[in-house]
């Protein structure tokens, strides 16, 4: 059986009618290019702060890069680690940077209620799973997120986790309770409708192709149409929109591959009797949820490659069984790949670039909550004048070195895998 094109998250959504594309001129307070979770939650922001002269455009449909094909975690923290953030900001700076990704969970939650946005989601915390016997990564991180950001995970001994994971792959875990799951296209089409609302103006299929000065405004150009803009806000993520060269040349579109098995029933339970969210320990880690009607998402693996539907299944379906022997044979209902924007420095690109023209982009594999955090920033920056976009001004537009800052994302991403498989090795070799 053929596996299809979309994704179980596109095929479950309610059909809609689109937003109809730009022709003609607009005029307007702010136009914002990109319609995923960044640029949704700009607008958001910016219309429930009174500025409702606000066009979004996008290039595709809403949601159609990340924010639609995401794994649907939805938890605090940033793709750089927080030792890292530490040593690079000190105590308060990293401390204030990280609470803004978890403020931004609770805003999310509290959002989903608001605008009544049915999105699947599950309040059910997020386990980060020991692949190594070794516990001390555990340990370091429980003790750095309690002695430095006033985060409290909560230890799950073997026993327990494996109680609640039906695997003799792992070994101790943690438990984040604040953390939960959810459907990220329902919710990023929940945020437009909410938007469309309280008066943003959407279009979708219509890409931005040149950003110029017009005096004191900006003015976007698209192919029936164009928009005098008094600032302009670039959230175009991994699908790069060619507008500003060193924009595009900060970032590197690295894929990430996800896939969704056949409804389980009761086969589910016997894997899990949790419906936390979970990952590992590993750099090349795995991640996986249950879903309301009893199938398992499961993704992992970052890659240059943006591959078919039948090549995600066969790389990702190895990694199914050696956390779970007892699916194979399991059928895959759907499988894609989706592209993420990565700067050298694992951070977001949030902030103004010119004048009057703002950024969010590069928020890597972990951008639910820290893209919900940029749209805030932004769209108090616009509405109110707030500086906080300037607490990420270490992490700037730095070059990712294209095109061989492609193969240098490849080989790292290959060698940590080799430092993985070398120390579970060594583990399983101590067992014997």
């Amino acid at each position: 059986m053929s596996i299809p094109s979309v994704s179980y998250y596109h095929a479950t959504v309610p059909e809609r009618a689109l937003s109809a594309s730009l022709e003609g001129r607009r005029a307007a307070k702010v136009c914002v290019i990109g319609g995923g979770f960044a640029g949704l939650n700009t607008a958001l922001g910016l219309a429930e702060r009174g500025v409702r002269d606000v066009v979004l455009i996008e290039a595709d449909v809403i949601g159609h890069g990340a924010s639609g094909r995401n794994g649907g975690f939805v938890f605090g923290g940033y793709s750089r680690g927080e030792g890292e953030l530490l040593r690079e900001l000190g105590g308060e700076r990293a401390r204030a940077l990280y609470r803004g990704t978890t403020d931004a969970v609770a805003l999310i939650r509290s959002r989903i209620d608001k605008y009544a946005i049915d999105c699947d989601h599950r309040d059910a915390g997020v386990i980060w799973a020991n692949w190594f016997r070794d516990p001390s990564c555990l340990q370091y991180r429980q003790r750095l997120l309690a002695d430095h950001y006033d985060v409290d995970w909560q230890w799950l001994p073997q026993a327990e986790l494996r109680e609640r994971v039906r695997s003799e792959r792992y070994h101790d875990g943690l438990f984040e309770p604040q953390a939960f799951h959810f459907h990220p296209l329902k919710y990023a089409l929940g945020i437009a409708a909410a938007t469309s609302r309280l008066g943003v103006t959407l279009f979708e299929r219509t890409p931005a192709l040149a950003l110029a000065r017009n005096g004191v405004h900006w003015r976007v150009r698209t192919p029936a149409g164009e928009i005098e803009a008094e600032q302009v806000v670039l959230a175009c993520g991994g699908y790069l929109a060619h507008l500003r060269r060193r924009v595009d040349a900060a970032v590197l579109p690295i894929a990430t591959y996800v896939m969704v098995t056949e409804p389980l029933g009761e086969r589910l339970r016997e894997l899990m009797t949790t419906d936390a969210a979970i990952y590992d320990t590993r750099f090349a880690f795995d991640y996986y949820r249950p879903l309301p009607d009893t199938r398992l998402l499961w993704g992992g693996r970052v890659s240059v490659l943006d591959r078919s539907p039948a090549a995600v299944k066969r790389l990702l379906y190895r990694d199914l069984l050696q956390v779970f022997p007892q699916l194979d044979g399991v059928q895959i209902d759907y499988a894609w790949s989706g592209l993420m924007s990565y700067a050298r420095h694992q951070m977001p690109q949030i902030g103004r670039i010119d004048d009057c023209l703002w950024l969010a982009q590069a928020f890597g594999g972990h951008g639910v909550a820290p893209t919900t955090l940029a749209g805030e920033v932004l769209a108090s920056a616009i509405a109110e004048d707030d500086s906080r976009w300037q607490q990420f001004a270490d992490y700037g537009l730095v070059s990712a070195f294209k095109p061989a800052g492609f193969v240098g994302a490849q080989l790292s991403y290959w060698w940590a895998q080799s430092r993985d498989a070398w120390k579970d090795w060594r583990e399983q070799a101590g067992r014997g």
